[in-house]
């Protein structure tokens, strides 16, 4: 790749780096509102803030310790860009978290002296477009700085650690695995203990309010609700920010080293000319990051439209304008790209070595496949989750049963959810794997990422949303603005549901193209045989260990959700119910980040562990059986935790709008629904968005290891 082609992704960086410092200006002058929503917002931030410091004193411990050991026995350099990684989701994630902290009083107080849905999507837009963007900018900034510096992504280099040289170590290659490694370790401690964090807080404030006070949620009174609010920006903010950068960068990485994976393979058999072959794997090197690059620009065509256009009172209609601009321009910009990355190459080499189906233009058809998948996922997600379609209604309608039927209606709700989306990455996978083979594969899912700047902005804004609601009930504002508030927060648990299938289906498609690479790295010829014992011991250990880490991810949150309640209920005293104390809300935010910090660490280095433990006792193909076991299991418990998760959480506001006549709030049919919208909460915000992390970390580390797992393995 030319020098050329990375000055000219810099610049897209910067641009966007310089629009989301705008737009951070733009939120911080903005005004807060009334004393007592200035104070609460204080709190919120510096809660955030404190929980943030706190994790990190723990992410910092373990980075520098795996980056030295990268650095020691597997390859000198590769320890730098593990800490590279770590450091650029950590920007995305830190600065996401604190542009929400401020945009969500913000977005309450627009509200409030606009009385308009159109205003007040603006502003909470802008702040979701500050995280977006942020995490499409340093994922790619961190990777072009990588290859900027080093070097070029190379075939026939081979190096070692500091202190030991095994055989078969390519540095490049493991300088982008151990990147994104990084970028993974750090998204499963913000998701882990973050969903512990948010979780706790929310179910806690939920029982306490509407199941054993009968007051209104978000309620001032009751302690919980500021740490319910806190936790918001640290899972939904923080965490999927540094979650959908690791996605992004794990489908760069992964087509990148099936690149050279490819050309290792086919260089023995070409009898042609070798210079050809070698301009075709420049080609096949240079792609994924021009389409990466493709992507942030559409995105912030995308994100600038809308937030220039005035805005109507319909907010679905408005942010999924800037998904589909943003993704028709990635998919027209990505037809450019590949016309210049591959139409001077030799066809016959693409179609009779690299067996592309329809010559040039089959990794953008790949791509088209993976952006097709994505919107389908989402729409899906949509149709599930949503108010405004048939299961989630029906679901509020079985209510009144009692809580029995709303927990097995939801159930059964996100067990048929899981069905199409699984088809849709099933199909996809097939269809690219055929056009273009394995590095189709991977390019479908960086298609699906391509524009995952406008996709984690509208997720964020979700959040956001919901903050400003609780701010503008907890605040005391005008019934009005909470209606508006409302109404935001409903299409924002829709967004927020619609980005988590997002990020299941994306996390599919990587880790597919994660396996296909951690096989191809081990040997070029090797394919792994799913009828060996082997593997089958793998698969069925990988399956378990998904539904293992499941549980004790609802353990721990359940049992800091019991505590912080208990804790509520002694400071719920006469004098706090009648408002003539304040609780000690300090008290209850210092409980819930103790919680989460203490239950953060196992969950996060067993994703890690995992991989480490079955390649040194049991070798290459073991390990291969444990990705593939516990991905086709992950995927679709993922997609049931998150729509039934969904599906509870809207089907309780929808009987809370008053839409389910005789049975509004207070009655025996709305807690029924908060029981399930309990239930869901861990199910959507915990082990959902957790499960895709797991297996995309396992199967990075064991890309990484696997030149390790070559030398050293116990058992033969």
């Amino acid at each position: 790749m030319s020098t050329l082609w990375y000055v000219l992704i810099l610049v897209l960086i910067a641009a966007a780096v310089g629009y989301v410092a705008w737009n951070y200006i733009r939120i911080r002058k903005m005004p807060e509102g009334t004393h007592e929503m200035v104070e609460m917002a204080g709190i919120i931030r510096s809660g955030a803030n404190t929980f943030m410091i706190t994790e990190y004193r723990t992410i910092i411990i373990v980075v520098a310790l795996l980056a030295l050991v990268f650095s020691l026995f597997v390859e000198k350099t590769s320890g730098i860009t593990f800490l590279v990684g770590a450091l650029m989701s950590s920007c995305a994630c830190v600065l996401g978290m604190r542009s929400a902290t401020y945009a969500n009083v913000r977005t309450a107080n627009k509200a409030r002296e606009s009385l308009s849905i159109g205003e007040t999507v603006k502003v909470a837009l802008c702040g979701g477009s500050i995280s977006g963007l942020s995490v499409q900018a340093f994922g790619l900034f961190g990777l072009t700085m990588i290859l900027l510096i080093f070097g070029n992504v190379k075939h026939d280099v081979t190096g070692g650690g500091i202190i030991t040289s095994l055989q078969g170590v390519n540095p490049t290659i493991m300088r982008i695995s151990t990147y994104s490694l990084g970028c993974s370790l750090v998204a499963m401690f913000n998701r882990v203990a973050g969903g512990n964090y948010t979780k706790a807080a929310d179910i806690s404030a939920d029982i306490l309010a509407k199941v054993r006070n009968d007051l209104p949620e978000d309620d001032s009174r009751v302690p919980n609700v500021i740490a319910d609010f806190i936790g918001d920006n640290v899972n939904d903010i923080a965490g999927n920010c540094s979650d959908l950068l690791e996605s992004f960068v794990a489908t760069v990485s992964a087509s990148l080293m099936i690149a050279v994976i490819l050309f290792q393979s086919y260089e023995k058999s070409f009898a042609g000319d070798a210079g050809l072959l070698e301009k075709v794997f420049g080609g096949t090197i240079s792609y994924p990051l021009m389409m990466a690059g493709a992507g942030l620009l559409s995105c912030l065509l995308g994100l600038f439209y809308a937030a220039k256009k005035k805005m109507s009172d319909n907010p679905s209609r408005e942010l999924n304008l800037a998904t589909w601009i943003s993704a028709g321009l990635t998919i027209v910009l990505g037809l450019g790209c590949t016309a210049v990355a591959f139409a001077g190459t030799d066809a016959a080499i693409l179609k009779e070595t690299y067996h592309w189906v329809a010559g040039w233009i089959s990794p953008w058809i790949c791509a088209v496949l993976g952006i097709c998948s994505g919107v389908a996922i989402g729409s899906i997600t949509e149709y599930y989750t949503s108010t405004d379609y048939k299961p989630t209604r029906k679901l509020a309608e079985m209510a009144p049963e009692g809580e029995a039927f709303v927990i097995t209606k939801g159930d059964a709700i996100g067990s048929r959810s899981a069905l199409l989306p699984v088809l849709v990455i099933g199909i996809a996978l097939f269809v690219s794997g055929k056009l273009a083979g394995t590095y189709g594969v991977a390019l479908a899912a960086l298609g699906m990422l391509a524009f995952v700047g406008t996709t984690v902005s509208i997720d964020a804004f979700g959040p956001i949303a919901d903050n400003a609601g609780g701010l503008a009930e907890s605040c005391h504002l005008d019934a009005n603005v909470r209606v508006i508030t409302d109404k935001l927060d409903a299409v924002g648990n829709t967004t927020a549901a619609v980005g988590k299938g997002f990020a299941i289906g994306s996390a599919a498609f990587a880790t597919v193209s994660l396996i296909v690479s951690y096989v191809g790295n081990y040997s070029a010829e090797m394919n792994l045989n799913i009828a060996s014992f082997v593997v089958v011991a793998g698969a069925i250990i990988g399956g378990a260990l998904v539904e293992y880490f499941s549980a004790m991810l609802t353990d721990n949150t359940i049992e800091s959700a019991k505590l912080m309640a208990d804790e509520g209920d002694k400071q719920l005293t006469p004098e706090v119910l009648a408002g003539k104390k304040t609780p000690d809300y300090n008290r209850m935010i210092k409980l819930a980040a103790q919680q989460a910090l203490k239950k953060m660490l196992f969950p996060s280095v067993l994703a890690m562990i995992i991989p480490v433990i079955g390649g040194f006792v049991f070798g290459v193909e073991f390990v291969g059986g444990l990705l593939i076991g516990a991905t086709i299991v992950a995927i679709p418990r993922a997609l049931f935790m998150g729509n039934s998760g969904g599906a509870f959480d809207n089907a309780k506001k929808y009987i809370e709008s008053g839409a389910l006549k005789g049975y509004g709030k207070g009655t025996a049919a709305h807690k029924a629904a908060v029981t399930g919208d309990t239930v869901g909460d861990t199910r959507k915000d915990v082990v959902g968005v957790a499960l895709d992390i797991f297996i995309k970390t396992m199967s990075t580390v064991a890309n990484t290891l696997v030149s390790v797992f070559r030398n050293i393995t116990l058992i033969h």
